[in-house]
């Protein structure tokens, strides 16, 4: 079970981070008693004593004698447990003739739905696991002024270590030396950009937007860096994901409803077993104790519904073998149904609502308005670097080549060029036309542009660049980043001749010209799938670690209403309940940490709702975690993948929306089973108490009732291959134990009255009404109990007339005729024996016949007027 948090509390991990963050760096030092010359290695050693290894702790593992005892304990195997304890000591150990028959069959039902729980339970998530092994390298580290290189697991708060670029953060660190130092945290944040970092931060800003702090698991992309150590192992921001994955263990939407209805079950058990023997202990005298202890033990059994497991297990797996057709895993078969139950969608922005990939979407001159050659100067400065070309270079070559720019590739030749730099943020060409001119143009970020450009070009007209033209310029950069472009600035000059070798002070004097802008645009099938969800009853709400900006920009271009949105810093500050009344209204959610990613599905769920998550980064792993139903990608982090239920072999919408549809027709099927056997049972244990009250022996003897279950659950085996009606599969389902109640009630009472004419019937018409033609009366029941039984899940599967208006799927049509079969053979030939029983007269028939349609006609009467009450059917 989860662990209670307190939801007023911010996470302490993120309260320390943002504490050390601002102290002065004398102070921080004196904090942790150390000095830019390191640690000694006598406090090295007593810190790793104190703190112990830099690793994640994951807590004791289940042995194998744990798992199997998890595996048998659930509501339904306590009760069978119990029962055949009793059923054993009354059946053999006082019996005078030890009878093994119901305790074997009672086992063997454990055995059976132990074994699937079991196998399901070793396939589960091994989340916390897999965060192990991840941070395995050695590292620089100066203790004593002596630069030596340590194992990282050895690492504690208070060294202090050289980081350059490729290097893996060892720890929570804050940098106290920095130099073009650009870390990439996507996997913590979800930004897909490298973060530029410093030694100091401003405040007021989410931790993961500290600029002083790193964080272990993050690397260095490039630069390098002096940071001292903060936090080590299960302490850090990653760590305590780890411990927040391994503190609980919360059961699923599946599990839970299980639970309830098993629970309903064993209620209505403690509350008629004990009348029905008082019952029978009152008819059939105090000599009959023993007898009536033995009967009222056995109608426990026949209240459960001893196949539950297995039929659902079956549906499960059923549903996982039709995704695994569509290019879906499924770990967790309760997954599958809570598909179905699901009815908001959590996902992630990047590569699922995107297309992963950047593209050119803007050029523009420095009013703002399209220009063609601003494109035109981008291509040339893009194509003509001899570097690595970014995904930008990219962008801009592939929208060059669909302008039909590609011309230009031969008009010019390089004469030179200036590389990228992170410090400059830039780069530049020297181009040469074939008329001798040259020029140079640069590209890159608009604050960089901007430092180097004296003069702006307007409507072709080169001016001295000033305050108010360079603010103007600014605003066109910073309006489109917040529509969620992200905008760099083109310039260029002419004036270059005389010039042999270029260098950093050549871009000077340059002519700020333009803008181009970039995205990662919408996919096209993503609008199409989210109306599919939304058809389905399913809102989607997007959850990202991007700026509100680029989520804005890119939900609204996908129909999500804008009106409403909230970043992490808005709902940090809200209560939970004013968090709650905003989910029901905000379907955007930006700059996001984990934690508030965690928080908003755990809102969601408060609100009732049943929540699936989607994600595929390391920062995705708490809310995949929390969801009802967690979403990964076949190219997500191991983290991710493990803590999902589904994992998708393509990042597509569309096959979530099948998913649904599939738990759905999952969810319709288990349903059908689950009432028609709780009817039923229901049904028989009020024919039994009615028996046990006029009849002058026991209706019919313990193992027949076993038997007999058995074989109404075996006919149900072809439920999970059962088609379901498109409209009963257009919204949302879950587990309503109120209509459960209700199905129980009005068909179980009506079994009953089926059942009593039954009894009228074989005492009046065919006189098995004395102690001595019990067994007769015990056939007669047996037998029309099986088969009514079998023949009204015709009636109860479809909404519809059966046989004519709908007709069951050809497995379970197989499995319904096949226990009628055995049903019939059982009743009318010698078989009868083995289960201590006579043969019935071949004139029984008949009226078991004439029966079946009395009973068939009523059932429909009545289903016709449920389904008018209740306004569904499943």
């Amino acid at each position: 079970m989860k662990k209670k948090e307190n939801p007023e509390r911010r996470n302490e991990v993120e309260k320390t981070l943002l504490e050390l963050s601002g102290l002065e760096q004398k102070e921080l030092f004196e904090k942790y008693q150390t000095d830019e010359y390191g640690l000694d290695p006598v406090q090295a050693a007593d810190r790793l004593e104190e703190y112990g290894r830099n690793i994640i702790d994951f807590g004791k593992e289940k042995n194998l004698a744990v798992r199997i005892k998890d595996a048998i304990i659930n509501p339904f195997n306590i009760v069978l447990l119990v029962v055949a304890m009793i059923t054993f000591i009354t059946d053999v150990v006082l019996a005078e003739e030890p009878s093994f028959a119901t305790f074997i069959m009672l086992v063997a039902v454990i055995i059976i739905s132990a074994t699937i729980s079991f196998i399901q339970e070793e396939k589960s998530n091994n989340a916390a696991k897999k965060l192990q092994g991840m941070i395995t390298t050695k590292l620089d580290v100066i203790r004593n002024d002596v630069e030596i290189e340590v194992d990282i697991e050895e690492l504690v708060p208070g060294d202090i270590v050289k980081l350059a670029s490729g290097d893996m953060i060892p720890g929570d660190v804050r940098f106290i030396e920095t130099k073009d130092l650009f870390i990439d945290q996507s996997q913590l944040t979800g930004e897909s950009n490298p973060v530029e970092k410093f030694t100091t931060s401003e405040k007021n800003v989410g931790v993961t937007d500290l600029a002083n702090i790193g964080f272990m698991g993050s690397n260095i992309v490039s630069g390098s860096a002096k940071a001292i150590i903060l936090l080590t192992g299960g302490d850090t921001y990653f760590g305590s994901m780890a411990k927040s994955l391994n503190s609980y263990e919360e059961k699923s939407a599946f599990e839970r409803n299980l639970d309830s209805v098993s629970k309903l079950l064993i209620r209505f058990m403690l509350i008629t077993v004990p009348v029905i023997f008082i019952a029978n202990f009152i008819t059939k005298g105090r000599g009959g104790w023993l007898e009536s202890l033995m009967f009222g033990i056995t109608i426990a059994v026949g209240i459960m519904p001893e196949m539950l497991p297995v039929i659902m297990n079956s549906s499960l797996a059923r549903g996982a073998i039709n995704m695994s057709r569509k290019k879906t895993i499924v770990k967790r078969l309760g997954a599958i149904q809570t598909f179905g139950e699901m009815d908001v969608f959590c996902t992630d922005k990047t590569g699922t609502l995107t297309q992963d990939e950047i593209i050119l979407e803007k050029y523009m001159d420095v009013l703002g308005r399209e220009d063609k050659r601003i494109l035109r100067h981008a291509f040339l400065n893009s194509y003509f670097q001899t570097g690595l070309k970014n995904l930008m270079d990219v962008a801009i070559i592939n929208r060059a080549d669909k302008e039909d720019l590609g011309y230009l590739k031969e008009a010019y030749v390089r004469e030179d060029e200036i590389p990228f730099d992170f410090t400059r943020r830039r780069m530049s060409v020297v181009l040469k036309d074939k008329n001798g001119k040259r020029q140079l143009i640069t590209k890159g970020a608009v604050e960089e542009i901007l430092s180097i450009c004296s003069f702006i070009e307007i409507d072709g007209e080169v001016k001295e660049i000033t305050d108010e033209l360079k603010a103007n310029a600014k605003k066109i950069a910073e309006e489109n980043n917040l529509e969620g472009i992200r905008v760099i600035a083109v310039a260029q000059k002419n004036n270059v001749h005389g010039v042999d070798v270029f260098g950093v002070q050549d871009e000077s004097e340059m002519v700020l010209i333009g803008f181009v802008g970039f995205l990662d645009p919408p996919k096209e099938s993503a609008g199409t799938a989210i109306n599919a969800l939304r058809k389905n009853g399913v809102r989607t709400i997007v959850l990202t670690g991007d700026s509100e900006g680029v989520a804005i920009n890119i939900c609204g271009r996908l129909g999500f209403s804008t009106e409403l949105t909230l970043t992490g810093a808005k709902i940090e500050a809200m209560t939970d309940d004013e968090l709650r009344e905003a989910c029901e209204k905000c379907d955007i959610f930006s700059k996001l940490s984990p934690y508030q990613k965690q928080r908003v599905v755990k809102m969601f769920q408060a609100n009732g709702h049943t929540v699936g998550y989607m994600g595929d980064g390391i920062n995705d792993s708490l809310p995949l975690k929390q969801a009802d139903i967690g979403i990964s990608v076949d190219n997500a982090v191991d983290i991710a993948k493990e803590v999902a239920d589904i994992i998708l072999l393509e990042k597509d919408l569309n096959v979530l929306d099948e998913g649904v549809v599939e738990g759905r027709s999952t969810f319709a099927n288990m349903s059908k089973y689950l009432k028609m056997s709780v009817s039923g049972n229901f049904g028989n244990m009020f024919s039994v108490l009615i028996a046990s009250i006029f009849l002058p022996f026991l209706p019919m003897l313990p193992v027949h009732i076993l038997v007999q279950n058995l074989l109404n659950d075996f006919a149900q085996l072809g439920m999970p291959f059962d088609h379901v009606e498109s409209k009963y599969i257009e919204k949302p389902k879950k587990w309503d134990l109120g209509g459960i109640k209700g199905f129980m009630v009005s068909f179980g009472l009506l079994s009953t009255v089926l059942d009593v004419l039954c009894f009228l019937v074989l005492w009046f018409i065919f006189g098995y009404n004395n102690p001595e033609l019990a067994g007769y009366f015990q056939c007669g029941w047996f037998m029309f109990g099986v088969i009514s039984q079998t023949m009204v899940i015709h009636t109860i599967r479809t909404p519809k007339l059966p046989f004519v208006g709908d007709r069951a799927s050809i497995q379970l049509t197989l499995s319904t005729l096949a226990v009628i079969a055995v049903t019939l053979v059982i009743g009318f030939t010698g078989l009868s024996a083995l289960f201590d029983l006579p043969t019935m007269p071949i004139s029984y028939m008949l009226w078991l016949a004439i029966l079946m349609v009395v009973y068939m006609v009523f059932a429909q009467i009545m289903k016709v007027i449920y389904i008018k009450r209740h306004k569904d059917w499943y």
